[in-house]
């Protein structure tokens, strides 16, 4: 059995989902999202940040991460301060030797979607059938991480 860890990252709102692969199915553990405060000192939300994702590590005990990488923004001062957190999480999952995948929205798209050039929603619905839910997870950057979860899992050669 591998379990695999996605995540989505981002200041204001980093999305986490869990799948599991148990010989040769894969299935929906968890998601959810780390959110922080708007008007909060950088370092403490990166501290936020960095206390829940290691929170998450330890009770999830991943056999590999999945993390979108950063990909060229519009803000670049929004692009620099999502970097510091995908620096805080990324160094979390570092110290403790999890293998990480790296991908970015094109790789996720094409990977999850079948094509780089599918729609939110598609990659979503992709999500959901893969995973067998009732329904899209919520909010949408969770629903990004299991994404990315499962870029990972195709990844595994465990």
């Amino acid at each position: 059995m591998a379990i695999i860890l996605g995540i989505d990252p981002g200041l204001a709102t980093v999305g986490f989902g869990v799948i599991k692969r148990e010989k040769g199915v894969v299935s929906f553990v968890d998601c959810g999202v780390i959110k922080t405060p708007a008007k909060t000192d950088l370092a403490e939300r990166l501290n936020t940040i960095k206390k829940d994702i290691e929170e998450i590590l330890d009770s999830v005990k991943p056999d590999a991460v999945g993390i979108e990488e950063l990909f060229f923004v519009k803000n670049v001062t929004n692009g620099l301060l999502v970097a510091h957190a995908r620096g805080v999480i990324v160094e979390s999952i570092y110290s403790r030797g999890i293998p990480i995948y790296e991908f970015t929205p094109l790789q996720v798209k094409n990977n999850v979607a079948g094509t780089g050039s599918a729609e939110k929603w598609q990659v979503q619905e992709m999500v959901k059938r893969t995973l067998k839910l009732k329904s899209i997870p919520r909010p949408d950057d969770a629903a990004d991480a299991l994404a990315i979860a499962l870029c990972a899992e195709r990844m595994l050669k465990l």
